[in-house]
């Protein structure tokens, strides 16, 4: 019987997408000390990860906020890798919906498009924390 240590496995198809990437939502898990936090990947690196969002404690605030048009600024945080417990992507579990899904029933936005608008405008704005804000065209 012969074996052939040169095997190789087919490789991935080229439109297989990582599920981490840039613009991804999740929940990131973190020890030390241990919370939760939402929000959309800018980075993922060896060194750590970078999001915009929010503490999962402050996400029902954070909706109401933006559903009644306040301004807000997600907050934009790296947690390096050693805080990292757990990384998940916001996905409905059964009958629960996701936390986007949530987010997007109570305040009409893509979570997506509001937190990365609202970094973006963070970012041209000079970084002033003040100058960004949800879109009052829902009227």
């Amino acid at each position: 019987m012969e074996t052939n240590s040169s095997v190789r496995l087919p490789a991935a198809p080229a439109n297989t997408r990582e599920p981490f990437v840039a613009g991804a939502l999740v929940i990131a898990t973190l020890c030390n000390p241990r919370e939760k936090f939402w929000g959309m990947i800018l980075a993922l690196a060896p060194e750590g990860l970078s999001l915009s969002g929010a503490e999962l404690a402050s996400f029902e605030d954070l909706a109401v906020m933006v559903r009644d048009g306040e301004p807000f600024t997600p907050a934009v945080v790296f947690f390096p890798m050693h805080r990292i417990e757990r990384v998940e992507l916001d996905l409905p579990d059964g009958n629960l919906p996701s936390l986007s899904q949530r987010f997007l029933t109570k305040t009409g936005l893509e979570p997506s498009a509001a937190l990365a608008r609202s970094s973006g405008d963070q970012a041209t704005a000079g970084g002033d924390p003040h100058s960004s804000n949800v879109s009052k065209e829902r009227a």
